[in-house]
């Protein structure tokens, strides 16, 4: 017999388990997500309008996960924490936002990015001082994103990092930084000192001390209590101690890490705001009854086909962002396995994490649209609570990497190989070289010659052991 879902002691009012994939958790993991239920209702959910209101920072939501040990849910048992892993993570996510907030979900995923980030090369200094004290509520987050590369935050030019007397001096300016001006600690990419190319990243943690942030300045259509506003670092010091892994391994943090971890929150998250937002639609269409008819709002096959096309859909994103998840936990020994500088095991299922956030992000923005229609007038006011779930679930195709740039990303793969993606900005695409070179004159052939013949001669005396494209 399936088990009843219960809301404050209670059935649950919106879907029961047997429509959620529950023989893909163990049972320690649906015990979990039975706290974080719980936790939802008692208080999570409440704190979700106050900080969607007044744009104010879930910050009591996460001090909640952090008194029941949320906080450290992918930490390894020995270092304090939970010791999940990404199947752990992504119904975490999922259940944040489906039950209780979804600007609260997206801090989390920051939160446990920012941490994994810092756990794919962990050091005793780092796990002192910024793992284990995440039992005492302590919250970190990512800033990663570029005001000059946009939604490519994978390339940070605004910013940089140079050696100081055995520190480093860091600078970064970010235009989205979840909880930006309320983190404790910042997970930051910049530029390599001694720079040298597309792909010389480094990765350091920076104490909220030096970063400044203008949260009063945060105001958005959705995920209003994130705060993911801006933030800069300006010339901080920083220890030798607080650079994650060795200079230069951020391309691979952010393949290994940072990505694979990013997606699979990021996509539960709008899975979770896809069933809330159902949740409420069943809850207000077999309640609402029309009088002139004796039927209720669910009765109408309407409203039926609705619904149903919505969980359909919606558990096929589920089902994938579940599969990714345990293709990671396979590839790592369930997020135990330490990786060595050079060493990969997440990256080889990035191409799927792509997949799965574009679908998780697309079906989310249709599906909360269609919840609103199968509620007509009653689902347009604020007091029945989908229109939050709406707004929310609008910020999945933007965020970055935007559909627009995965669906590229995965045409791009399939249709000219991997390489072609090119996103570390490695590979020269000849046949655009020789069809744009093809359009010159030969004045203006032998002009880009010269000029090309410059620009290599300076490079070359600026760096004479420098790699070039196609040598």
């Amino acid at each position: 017999m399936t088990e009843v879902k219960t809301w404050g002691g209670r059935p649950f009012w919106g879907l029961g388990y047997e429509w959620d994939p529950d023989w893909l958790l163990t049972p320690h993991q649906r015990d979990q997500r039975a706290t974080l239920i719980d936790l939802c209702e008692q208080e999570m959910r409440a704190n979700a309008e106050r900080s969607d209101d007044e744009l104010r920072f879930p910050r009591r939501n996460l001090e909640l996960l952090g008194e029941h040990g949320f906080l450290a849910l992918t930490v390894p048992e020995e270092y304090g924490g939970l010791g999940g892993n990404h199947l752990s993570f992504a119904m975490a996510c999922e259940t944040i936002a489906r039950y209780g907030c979804a600007s609260t979900a997206m801090c989390y995923v920051m939160h446990v990015v920012a941490v994994q980030a810092i756990m794919l090369r962990p050091t005793l200094e780092l796990v002192e001082r910024y793992i284990r004290p995440l039992g005492s509520g302590r919250i970190g987050t990512l800033s990663y994103s570029d005001p000059q590369t946009g939604g490519h935050f994978w390339y940070p030019i605004s910013s940089g990092a140079e050696r100081v007397d055995g520190t480093f001096r860091v600078h970064k300016k970010s235009s989205w930084t979840t909880s930006g001006g309320f983190a404790d600690f910042y997970v930051v990419q910049t530029t390599s000192p001694d720079f040298t190319g597309y792909d010389d990243l480094s990765v350091f943690v920076v104490d909220a001390a030096d970063v400044a942030a203008r949260p009063a300045l945060w105001d958005a259509l959705g995920l209003r209590g994130n705060q993911s506003g801006g933030v800069e670092v300006t010339d901080a010091v920083v220890p030798a101690a607080n650079l994650v892994g060795p200079v230069g391994d951020g391309a691979e943090s952010n393949d290994e890490a940072v990505d694979p971890w990013f997606l699979t929150g990021s996509s539960a998250v709008w899975n979770g705001i896809a069933m809330g937002a159902i949740d409420i639609a069943k809850r207000h269409t077999t309640g609402k009854e029309h009088r002139d008819t004796g039927k209720r709002v669910a009765d109408y096959p309407t409203i039926q086909d609705y619904v149903g096309e919505a969980v359909i859909d919606t558990n096929a994103s589920r089902l994938a962002a579940y599969s990714v998840a345990g293709a990671l936990d396979r590839a790592t020994d369930d997020n135990r396995r330490v990786l060595e500088p050079g060493t990969t095991a997440r990256a080889g299922y990035l191409h799927w994490c792509w997949q799965m956030k574009f679908t998780a992000a697309k079906n989310v923005t249709g599906v909360v649209d269609s919840m609103l229609h199968a509620c007509g007038g009653s689902g347009y006011r604020r007091d029945l609570g989908l229109e939050r779930y709406l707004r929310d679930g609008k910020a999945g195709w933007v965020m970055g990497p935007s559909n627009e740039v995965l669906r590229q990303f995965v045409g791009r793969s399939v249709l000219l190989g991997a390489d072609a993606v090119d996103y570390w900005n490695r590979t020269v695409d000849e046949r655009t070289l020789r069809s744009e070179t093809g359009k010159l004159d030969p004045a203006g052939k032998r002009a880009l010659a010269v000029r090309l013949l410059a620009e290599a001669d300076a490079a070359e005396r600026a760096d004479p052991n420098r790699k070039v494209a196609g040598a």
